[in-house]
């Protein structure tokens, strides 16, 4: 028993330090200049698009306090838009310092991608959930259309109205699809772990594949890493406990992010006011 928890220690610690060298030697991503509440460096809004989308989020702001932007990237640099999303919304400080409550709305057109990034104080209401309705029934399907200007425009009221209580969720078809596909995996997972059980008899092993799987699922139907990470942790951790040796078994007996606040950055007459984001919101491709 004590051989194999030194060997689980030893693999996690491997995995950790592996992950913390490989991102280390990833360059800092240089960040746009916010200089307004739509800063738009792909150039994809006409001046009168973008002037009125402001005021929008200007009034917004006034009301609520809560703190908005969209913004477009050239390029998102080599990272993904989950991470390039995060650091950025924490580098410009969007959302007030004491309550958290940013989102940043981020389109990179060059790599096809869109992300909604919550700060910490909004997550219950813009929740992941909500954020991937807004995404893949509001913004995709006019971004597939080639009218990025007003899925742009739409998603940021689809946001506000999130953040008011107005927002009405539409059917996503292509979430209902995958239920049958969760449902046929989540079989073929139980047969293959079967096989782990029955000629290997490893815990370790067999929490290690159903929490890979159990992440591969979470991410793959739901589009947000962070879901993926949380059932595949507490699937691993159900069956090396539960399922394979632990108390009531059959057998024998994530990528965090910290929370600072950054001061906010400001080129021009707009600023944060010095609130955080930790990786929650969604994201989604064209």
């Amino acid at each position: 028993m004590l051989q194999t928890h030194l060997t689980c220690w030893l693999t996690r610690s491997f995995v950790l330090l592996c992950f913390v060298f490989s991102f280390s030697l990833h360059a800092a991503p240089a960040f746009p200049k916010l200089d307004e509440r739509v800063v738009d460096n792909a150039g994809l809004l006409t001046s009168e698009t973008r002037q009125a989308l402001i005021s929008e989020l200007a009034a917004h702001e006034q009301a609520t306090s809560n703190q908005v932007v969209v913004v477009t990237l050239t390029s998102l640099q080599g990272y993904s838009i989950d991470d390039f999303g995060y650091q950025l919304g924490r580098h410009w400080g969007i959302g007030q310092k004491t309550r958290d409550n940013g989102v940043l709305l981020i389109v990179a057109p060059k790599e096809r991608k869109v992300r909604i990034e919550v700060g910490y104080g909004l997550e219950g209401r813009l929740t992941d959930a909500l954020s991937h309705n807004i995404i893949q029934t509001v913004i995709l399907p006019l971004f597939k259309q080639g009218d990025m200007p007003q899925g742009i425009v739409d998603g940021a009221r689809a946001i506000i109205k999130t953040l008011d209580g107005t927002f009405e969720p539409l059917p996503d078809k292509k979430t209902n699809e995958q239920g049958g596909i969760a449902v046929m995996l989540f079989i073929l997972i139980s047969g293959i772990r079967q096989l782990i059980v029955a000629r290997v008899e490893s815990p370790v092993l067999s929490a290690g594949f159903v929490g890979v799987m159990g992440f591969v699922i979470g991410w793959g139907l739901s589009g947000i890493i962070a879901l993926g990470f949380i059932l595949g942790f507490f699937a691993a951790l159900f069956d090396y406990f539960i399922g394979f040796g632990g108390p009531g078994g059959s057998g024998r007996g994530g990528y965090g992010s910290g929370s600072y606040s950054s001061g906010g950055y400001s080129g021009g007459g707009f600023s944060g006011g010095g609130g955080s984001f930790g990786g929650g919101g969604a994201s989604g491709g064209w």
